[in-house]
């Protein structure tokens, strides 16, 4: 028997999405799996903003499951979309595979080099192996495969005798004149594009129409593969179709009842797989959701099949700190397996669990994460004490695992910052890093980087790919004499300070309180007195300190923590370094 829902007992919104889901997959059909779904066209690198489409119904699904429901989540790879342009910087592609455009994408060869047999299983290649570590399961269906074998032949043929329907529909939408002036806010989603370009004046996005009437089917063509045809005839009782190809010339006549080279277009081919598939969840991107755009057509068309519409919240765009909107036909975009290159999985879910679908948000590629990962250790601090909020305790929750496991995690999570100065110091040495990360915590020393795996791995993978050259931080071989032989008084008396105490205070921890409380002791106060206590002056005193330390030891005004710095450079060589 299923699980009661808990939804009271949370305010997120995966439990709200669940609750509505289970409620009319019961009323659609009762005691059957739930099946939501996801659709990706592997067109090019699968980025941040396309992981949205899987994982919004991944994390809806999965707390159905946590519930004792059998949940099915469907993941069609769009793979018999036509090649519609060669993407901007894409390694290993240039103008040459232009060729190839209007083919299937499992019929363009791979970017060279690659190990894969098509563009299509290249670009799927990376997504598959991201998804996995993410934990997220589904049930991937290649729409290739299921054109190529027939499995769609009765809904075309009954696409194709109910074509008129189909078209009234569609009538609705095409032939509403655009505002005058007025400028689309946004770029059109890769699905809604499919069809519009390259595919020859009678090609439209809902079918192709002309003389011979509309027809919601595009063959690809028996001699040149590409889908720049257009249907001239076709006799529903015999089902013969007669299609000629404006890229060769080539036209024949093929029965279609026996014929599985050509696909149904877009927004007659998506509601089709909702009736077929009994999908009763899936999200859809703001270019979907727009006004006359698929899924508000499909919608009405999914009912000629005899199906019913999805609940379909809208999901919002998907940023990357410093760049705009991502698309994946033009390249150089940030993937998923980018983005666990330089943070751990766990986080990355975190970031699509804890916002609604229809908030937009950004990954941090840059400085950000930093703060990112402080704020989801923070988190994780208030899991454990019991003072995080419920919906907080249920993002984190969704974060960590799944209904059937908890993701791997880093045994010892230091501070990601923490990490990313030591693997900056280090440059790669990981006898120096141990080093350094077992005197953050003397009376706890690390027994190997293993204990700090994979978190020290992803931040050393970020200091190495997106941090520039100039920002790096290198050490001073020799003292800056000259700095030094320049310092007034009170300048020389704060790094005496500074030395007399620094065996002392040789821990995180205790460089910390050492390196803030020199000011305070050069201006007659604790080491130990707070904020509150001192005037506003000492703040300032400070930054001036700190400023000549990063001079001093690595020739800037800024740089790593200096309690991570200071421990990295290591007591002689500070020292040394400070003239002693």
């Amino acid at each position: 028997m299923p699980i009661v829902a808990q939804s009271t007992e949370t305010t997120d919104w995966v439990s709200r999405f669940a609750d509505e889901v289970i409620e009319e997959s019961e009323r659609r059909a009762p005691g059957k799996p739930v099946v939501v779904a996801s659709g990706l066209s592997p067109s090019g690198p699968i980025h941040l903003g396309n992981l949205r489409e899987v994982m919004t119904p991944h994390l809806v699904a999965d707390e159905i499951r946590r519930r004792g429901y059998t949940v099915r989540h469907v993941l069609s790879w769009d793979d018999y979309d036509r090649y519609r342009k060669v993407p901007f910087g894409v390694s290993g592609v240039d103008e040459s595979w232009a060729e190839h455009i209007g083919k299937p994408l499992t019929s363009v060869p791979a970017p060279k080099g690659s190990p894969y047999p098509s563009w299509a299983e290249h670009f799927k290649a990376a997504m598959v192996e991201s998804l996995a570590e993410l934990g997220v399961e589904y049930d991937g269906i290649s729409q290739t495969e299921q054109y190529t074998s027939g499995v769609y032949r009765e809904q075309v043929l009954f696409a194709m005798k109910h074509r008129g329907e189909i078209d009234a529909v569609l009538a609705q939408y095409r032939t509403k004149p655009k505002a005058a002036g007025k400028k689309q806010q946004k770029p059109v989603d890769e699905a809604e594009l499919e069809a519009e370009e390259g595919s020859g004046a009678a090609a439209e996005d809902d079918g192709s129409s002309g003389s011979a009437g509309y027809f919601p089917y595009k063959p690809y063509c028996g001699q040149c593969g590409k889908d720049f045809t257009t249907v001239t005839a076709y006799d529903d009782d015999t089902t013969e179709m007669t299609y000629s190809c404006s890229a060769c010339g080539f036209s024949e006549t093929v029965r279609l009842s026996e014929f599985n080279r050509g696909k149904l277009v877009w927004k007659v081919d998506w509601p089709m797989r909702w009736a077929y598939e009994g999908v009763v969840f899936e999200p859809s991107g703001v270019d979907h959701s727009s006004p006359g755009s698929s899924f508000q057509v499909g919608g009405q068309i999914v009912g000629i099949f005899g199906g019913k519409q999805p609940i379909g919240p809208m999901y919002a765009f998907v940023g990357i700190s410093g760049m705009a909107k991502m698309s994946s036909s033009k390249g150089g975009v940030p993937t998923p397996a980018d983005a666990l290159q330089i943070m751990e999985p766990q986080l990355l879910r975190w970031l699509y669990a804890r916002r609604r679908p229809n908030q937009s948000f950004k990954i941090a590629f840059d400085q950000e994460i930093q703060r990112l990962y402080d704020e989801w250790d923070k988190l994780a601090g208030k899991v454990a004490d019991g003072s995080a909020l419920p919906g907080d305790v249920a993002a984190y929750t969704r974060a960590v695992g799944t209904a059937a496991r908890e993701l791997p995690r880093t045994p010892r999570p230091l501070p990601y910052r923490t990490l990313a100065s030591v693997a900056d110091i280090t440059a790669g040495h990981q006898d120096q890093a141990l080093r350094i990360l077992s005197d953050l915590d003397p009376a706890n020393p690390l027994g190997s980087l293993d204990e700090v795996r994979p978190r020290y791995d992803r931040a050393e993978s970020w200091i190495n790919t997106q941090v520039p050259a100039d920002q790096r931080t290198i050490v001073r071989d020799e003292p800056d004499v000259e700095l030094l032989k320049s310092l007034d008084e009170q300048a020389q008396q704060s790094l005496r300070l500074l030395l007399d105490g620094l065996e002392e205070h040789w821990s995180l921890d205790g460089l910390t309180h050492h390196v803030y409380g020199v000011p305070k002791v050069q201006a007659g106060f604790s080491a130990d007195a707070t904020p509150k206590e001192l005037p506003p002056e000492i703040k300032t005193a400070q930054r001036s300190f700190f400023a000549l330390l990063y001079h001093l030891l690595v020739g800037r005004d800024t740089g790593p923590r200096l309690p991570t710095l200071l421990l990295a450079v290591g007591q002689d060589r500070v020292r040394k370094l400070l003239g002693e």
